[in-house]
């Protein structure tokens, strides 16, 4: 897939999440969004037990760990901001805001550009896979944050802007990713990104227990989403 592919395919990912929410769903329907979630959320946690952390220590990089470390805490820090919309929801009441916050929107701006930046680099065949996860990853975000503009009464217009900019985020991130290659090593960006991964994820699989309550669509959606990343194996 070449960089323009996955730059409009990452691009349009997020338009299609934010527009559905935007313009299709008229009542919020918190229970399927939750599935949808936890799925992205299984779907990363495996990619990365699966495909990515193998891939980042195949050339037995020194101190790759620490990049890893490094892409979790700089999640922990982004998430004070963004009020913990990468997880599915934001702990910032309407109320509170009368003007497009914008500590949200830069955090949510560097999650996503991080994210992309490893697509710019050579990863030999773990491509399609980080791109896949990253896209199941924006849509609800999207979503997300869409809702949440029109929740707090933002105006339709302003909240279309915000969406294209949040897309543009990870393209932007492809191609920087793609110019900066020769100065830090792809594997380096992809362990940042991992331990991005590794936090959403986590916190996505623990948030979805509702109270520790047994909830059996949740269960199988979870198995499907690790099973899907199982599969890419082949």
């Amino acid at each position: 897939m070449t960089v323009l592919v996955s730059q409009l395919v990452l691009f349009f990912a997020a338009i299609i999440g934010g527009a559905i929410s935007l313009f299709l769903v008229k009542t919020s329907d918190e229970g399927k969004l939750k599935l949808l979630i936890s799925f992205s959320g299984s779907y990363l946690l495996a990619i990365c037990l699966l495909h990515l952390i193998p891939e980042i220590y195949i050339n037995n990089t020194h101190g790759i760990g620490v990049f890893i470390l490094a892409g979790f805490f700089l999640q922990v820090l982004l998430e004070f901001f963004s009020g913990g919309i990468e997880h599915g929801h934001v702990h910032i009441h309407k109320e509170d805001i009368k003007v497009i916050p914008v500590a949200l929107l830069l955090s949510l701006g560097v999650h996503a550009f991080t994210e992309g930046m490893p697509l710019g680099g050579e990863m030999e065949h773990k491509h399609n896979t980080l791109l896949l996860g990253i896209i199941l990853h924006k849509i609800p975000i999207a979503f997300v944050l869409m809702a949440f503009m029109s929740q707090a009464k933002i105006a339709r217009s302003k909240a279309v802007v915000v969406l294209i900019v949040f897309a543009a985020m990870a393209p932007l991130g492809l191609f920087v990713g793609t110019e900066v290659r020769d100065i830090i090593s792809t594997e380096k960006l992809l362990a940042v990104v991992v331990g991005i991964f590794l936090h959403v994820s986590t916190t996505i699989l623990f948030e979805s227990s509702d109270n520790h309550r047994f909830n059996i669509k949740k269960i199988i959606i979870i198995i499907f989403g690790a099973s899907l990343a199982f599969l890419n194996i082949f």
